[in-house]
């Protein structure tokens, strides 16, 4: 399984989707992981996961704006007109192995 560690900034609709449908009501501090990386920085993410890769999302306040406003989006948007499409995970930060 690959695992990836994604910042907000990066966060594609694919992975707010997955982030908006586990968390619906946000996240709280048992949902957070902390460790460290490559360059011994603290970091505290959110994990979410598909068939094949595990995403580990970067938290802060910015996330939980992003998410909401993702949310908001969301739902002006359910019409049933809406074209599903594969899910395209190209836009994210790094690989861990």
């Amino acid at each position: 399984m690959i695992r990836k560690i994604v910042d907000y900034q990066k966060l594609n609709e694919d992975i707010l989707d997955l982030l908006v449908e586990k968390f619906p009501d946000g996240y709280d501090d048992s949902d957070i992981i902390s460790f460290r990386n490559a360059q011994n920085e603290i970091i505290e993410a959110v994990e979410v996961r598909t068939e094949d890769t595990i995403f580990l999302v970067k938290v802060g306040k910015r996330l939980v704006q992003a998410m909401e406003d993702h949310d908001e989006e969301s739902e002006d948007e359910i019409d049933g007109d809406e074209n599903e499409s594969e899910v395209d995970f190209d836009a994210v930060e790094e690989d861990l192995d």
